[in-house]
């Protein structure tokens, strides 16, 4: 998931470039809105991982008692 997400944020950050040289500012539009969904995917998985961290550790200690 996290490969997918850096991918939307750089084909967002493409678009947005080539948006921006050629003056079309719906394909920059497009890339910025590519690149936000890529850094909200991020976001999420991040914070997935941590709460899935912290449920890991008071599982395991939960274990040793």
């Amino acid at each position: 998931m996290a490969d997918e997400s850096k991918f939307d944020q750089q084909k967002g950050n493409i678009k947005e470039t080539i948006g921006n040289l050629t003056g079309d500012k719906d394909m920059e539009s497009e890339g910025k809105k590519d690149k936000n969904a890529g850094k909200a995917k991020e976001f999420v998985e991040n914070a997935k991982n941590k709460t899935n961290e912290t449920i890991d550790k008071f599982t395991k200690d939960d274990k040793r008692r």
